[in-house]
């Protein structure tokens, strides 16, 4: 049984006309006058109520439950596996982009390091994350341009935080929208689609995971910026999720549910689009149980690794080495700068418990382009690449 309609996005017809350097040949004429493409007309939401069918509802609250539980479930290890977990959904949202790194490159870039493009892009998602978590108590166009502002912040010709002022489209070519799969609304309207979309964010009287299903796939049929719009989008959905409560101390990688089955998730957003909620909240309550049992293993993993630390390190219990156990199974990349921050003391005086770690085979030392010696947990490192592995994909789009 289907739920109630909701409005379908409706299109319009421009002609795009090419560059002077693309309109020679047989078909010059032709496009000297511009060719014709489809581009969205998308209605406003902020007044609408969806509503599933109601076996889709049953999902959508349990799979709510299901996060609320696992959140509460970490109680007073959050400290440890927060930020594992914010960097877990990171990674999988840039997957979904076709942006991978492991994690032994992507704490290595948050140290400076800058062996890898996509590493450094990686980690600029995961600050983008944390940026929403953040700005979730004032939902607003503002904080969706913040997080924005974060994540593209290194690339400026995408204008970071600026709603676009071109067009914008879904597709295999990259300089003509003409047969693409979608082409966004008109730039002049993203700025009142985007108010709207916030004021929607902003209601209590809709079920939370299926606010966030339909937001998240309003966003993307607006698709405010040049670039960045997937990775921001899901960070919205996160922020969401915090600013009604489902989550209150972890960002659960609800992007690695999604991630095994991109071409599905894809398919809802096309779905919503033509006036379907049904598959996107679907789509989210199924990645949300997905993420919960994924996080739940890597949590335990981390766990048995910690345990394992305390029967290899044998050095005095007054030593900062021991200290350094908790930080390494949420930063396992470190250098003497960050590990002097984390411990509160001056430099020099890290080495001797980095060193009594090296010794004790819990880390591994290298020179890193420069910079210097980073330390690093292959353990810990392996646990959250076996994550991303187990989120996997079925489908690729």
């Amino acid at each position: 049984m289907r739920g109630n309609p909701w409005p379908r996005v409706g299109f319009a017809e421009r002609r795009w006309v090419p560059t002077a350097s693309a309109q020679w040949g047989v078909r010059a004429e032709e496009t000297a006058y511009g060719v014709p493409y489809r581009w969205a007309i998308v209605p406003h939401i902020a007044e609408l109520t969806p509503s599933p069918s109601p076996d889709v509802v049953a999902k959508a609250e349990e799979a709510e439950r299901e996060l609320t539980r696992f959140d509460a479930e970490l109680g007073a290890r959050v400290s440890g596996f927060a930020p594992v977990l914010l960097r877990s959904e990171a990674v999988s949202s840039s997957q979904i982009e076709n942006l991978t790194a492991s994690a032994r490159a992507i704490f290595s870039a948050e140290l400076g390091a800058k062996s890898s493009r996509n590493a450094g892009d990686v980690a600029a998602n995961a600050a983008a994350m944390r940026a929403a978590l953040d700005l979730a108590s004032d939902p607003s166009s503002e904080s969706i341009r913040q997080m924005h502002t974060v994540l593209m912040e290194k690339q400026p010709r995408h204008t970071p935080g600026q709603w676009r002022k071109e067009p914008v489209w879904i597709g295999t070519r990259s300089d003509s929208p003409v047969g693409a799969q979608f082409v966004g609304p008109d730039e002049a309207d993203v700025p009142g689609l985007v108010d709207d979309l916030a004021t929607f964010v902003r209601r209590e009287d809709i079920p939370a995971l299926i606010a966030v299903a339909v937001a998240h796939a309003q966003f993307e049929t607006i698709h405010p910026f040049t670039d960045g719009n997937g990775r921001t989008g899901r960070a919205l959905a996160q922020s969401m999720l915090r600013h009604r409560g489902v989550t209150r101390n972890v960002a659960v990688p609800v992007s690695a549910g999604l991630l095994a089955d991109v071409e599905g998730y894809h398919a809802a957003l096309t779905a919503y689009r033509a006036g379907e909620i049904d598959p996107i909240v679907s789509a989210f309550a199924d990645a949300s149980l997905r993420a919960v049992s994924n996080a739940r293993q890597l949590a335990r993993e981390i766990e048995e690794i910690r345990v394992a630390w305390e029967q290899r390190l044998t050095v005095r219990r007054s030593s900062n080495a021991w200290r350094l156990l908790d930080i390494l199974t949420r930063r396992p990349v470190l250098n003497s700068a960050a590990a002097a921050e984390e411990l509160g003391v001056k430099q020099p005086n890290v080495y001797p418990p980095l060193n009594a770690l090296v010794n004790a085979g819990i880390l591994k030392s290298k020179g890193e382009h420069g910079l210097g010696p980073f330390w690093r947990s292959d353990e810990i490192l392996a646990a959250i690449d076996a994550f991303a592995a187990r989120a996997g994909r079925r489908s690729q789009s």
